[in-house]
């Protein structure tokens, strides 16, 4: 028997993707942030969350 194969391009990090649904402002807004603070906006939406675990430890 033969493996199929994963079509698209192979992961190109350790960190699985994830999806979510966010509004356009609150994404527009992360996107400007993320330039003023010369960061990504997954950098953005990581430290976000990160801030949002401990506080609710």
């Amino acid at each position: 028997m033969t493996e199929k194969r994963k079509r698209g391009r192979p992961a190109t990090g350790q960190v699985p993707n994830r999806s979510v649904r966010v509004p356009d402002e609150v994404w527009d807004e992360a996107k400007r942030l993320a330039e003023v603070e010369n960061k990504t906006v997954s950098d953005v939406v990581n430290e976000a969350l990160r801030r949002h675990v401990v506080r609710r430890q």
